[in-house]
């Protein structure tokens, strides 16, 4: 327990009572014991100080620097009014949980952007999907909110990649996944472009672990299938538009049976040709092919014109 004491003056020399409730209040806030008595202390703060008719602080004479000691007690004073009882009584404490439940509800409060979708999870477990705009969900720990973009459209290469060194684009072929088998055993580089969207965003976020990586071995599977039914003269020519459409339609089913929530955009062949290794040969023989046919074309056109020239002659002479 506190009692009353006296404390020299260190300005007047003169004792004055330092009482037991202003040792409690001292001792509370970690302050040490006064050195002045309270004369001296207001006679402190109603002097001006320093020259050239400026103050310590930077005011005019007889404006009195700010005494930190006081300030801080009142702010002090100010604070516990606001808490009736102090700290340490049931009210306070009361009062002080109550203020930080508000801000943690507070917290669940969040936006979804146009293009987004807000997927809700409730102790791990998916519960629904919202829509952009602003939504209120069970705050962390117990709820979460993933936002995925389910406008975006992602794009996966398939038998090259590219590289940009900030000048200039390289492109470079991965033989591993642009090589591929036709319907009549001749090997065929194919090398193209998958564009895909998020379709169900619960399912994509869920149902698959690695999104990008289904997509594109599905593709990769997807369009091996298909130019396995093709020969490779159609493959180069006359079918490149069935085979990208087969292609997104097999795909598209393959990852719906996944429930992976990927829509498929777009299948975009972006090279096909015969393997490096026999293209020149192959070249030669399509340049052969050509020329066979225009030797074709223009007989058949000489013939047009002669016969019917030969039998007209014949059936005058006739005549």
């Amino acid at each position: 327990m506190f009692q009353d004491r006296n404390i020299g003056c260190v300005e007047c020399g003169q004792d004055f009572v330092f009482s037991a409730d202003d040792q409690q209040y001292h001792s509370e806030r970690g302050y040490s014991d006064p050195k002045r008595c309270p004369s001296c202390r207001a006679a402190r703060r109603a002097q001006g100080g320093g020259g050239g008719g400026q103050g310590p602080w930077g005011r005019g004479p007889g404006t009195p620097p700010p005494d930190i000691e006081e300030l801080l007690r009142r702010s002090q004073d100010k604070f516990k009014n606001l808490i009736p009882g102090g700290f340490g009584s049931s009210r306070g404490f009361i009062l002080i949980l109550l203020g930080v439940i508000a801000i943690w509800l507070f917290s669940g409060f969040y936006r979804v952007q146009p293009g987004e979708q807000g997927v809700e999870l409730l102790f791990g477990k998916f519960v629904k999907v919202t829509a952009p705009g602003l939504n209120y969900w069970a705050p962390a720990p117990l709820g979460q909110v993933f936002k995925p973009n389910v406008e975006h459209t992602n794009q996966i290469t398939i038998g090259y990649r590219t590289s940009s060194d900030g000048r200039s684009t390289g492109v470079r072929d991965v033989p591993q996944e642009s090589l591929m088998l036709t319907g009549d055993q001749n090997i065929i580089d194919v090398d193209f472009v998958v564009q895909w969207r998020i379709k169900n965003a619960a399912n994509f976020l869920f149902n698959i672990r690695n999104p990008e990586a289904t997509v594109k071995i599905s593709a990769e599977s997807a369009i091996r299938e298909v130019i396995g039914q093709t020969t490779l003269e159609d493959a180069l020519t006359i079918k490149r538009g069935d085979v990208e459409a087969q292609t997104k339609e097999l795909l598209q089913s393959i990852l719906d049976s996944y429930g992976a929530g990927v829509f498929i955009v777009e299948v975009k062949q972006q090279k096909v040709d015969p393997p490096s290794e026999v293209i020149d040969a192959f070249n030669d023989v399509q340049r052969a092919k050509q020329d066979q046919e225009r030797s074709v074309n223009e007989a058949d056109a000489y013939r047009n014109g002669i016969v019917p020239r030969a039998k007209g002659e014949a059936a005058r002479l006739i005549q």
